[in-house]
């Protein structure tokens, strides 16, 4: 096969979940020297490669979760056409409840290659801090908003023995706690972590 006839690689790159400072040089050299990047929110892509004082002259792709499943063919596309795809989230590693895992399955079955470039994780972040068991943990990511399935995700959860990292939106912390009381016990030891890695970073840890 000849080298142009080669499929191109995706990288999946991980970016700070706050503290800039935290971006590693291979994320810098990755941003500086992409061909195509795909980026959940070309914005803070923008703003990040501002503050590394990276120059950008890929092409910016907006990959988001309603596009997700419409761009990934293309950019599966790219990489049969030996484009080399870098893929970036708002934060942390693409994938984690963020775009990303339809995107690799696409490139996979397009014959290309799949890099990470490891980095920051608002779970395993959480999970270090939190002062509770990480010997065996689940993540869960986001609960379902509709009542229904939410009450049924929970009582699926409520003999879960090892410790389970979800994410919510700072509004409804207080609802999401009284829910999980309810369904796992008011004596279930819980921690909850925001603003990590930034100045006003916080973790409160109690039943």
């Amino acid at each position: 096969m000849k080298e142009q006839d080669l499929p191109g690689t995706l990288t999946i790159a991980a970016v700070p979940i706050g503290c800039l400072a935290d971006a590693s040089p291979r994320l810098t050299e990755a941003l500086s020297g992409a061909g195509i990047i795909a980026a959940e929110d070309t914005r803070r892509l923008r703003r990040l490669a501002a503050g590394l004082g990276v120059t950008l002259t890929a092409a910016v792709v907006s990959y988001y979760e309603v596009v997700e499943q419409r761009k990934a063919a293309s950019l599966a596309a790219d990489l049969a056409a030996g484009r080399d795809v870098l893929l970036v989230t708002d934060a942390g590693m693409p994938g984690v409840s963020d775009p990303g895992y339809r995107l690799v399955t696409a490139a996979l079955a397009a014959g290309a290659r799949v890099s990470a470039l490891p980095g920051p994780s608002a779970v395993t972040t959480a999970l270090a801090v939190s002062g509770l068991p990480c010997d065996r943990f689940c993540f869960e990511g986001f609960l379902p908003r509709r009542v229904g399935e939410r009450a049924r995700r929970l009582a699926e959860l409520a003999g879960q023995p090892r410790t389970m990292v979800f994410f919510e939106s700072p509004r409804r912390v207080a609802g999401t706690l009284a829910e999980f009381a309810a369904a796992f016990g008011p004596d279930r030891p819980a921690a909850v972590c925001r603003e990590l890695t930034k100045t006003h970073e916080e973790i409160q840890l109690g039943q």
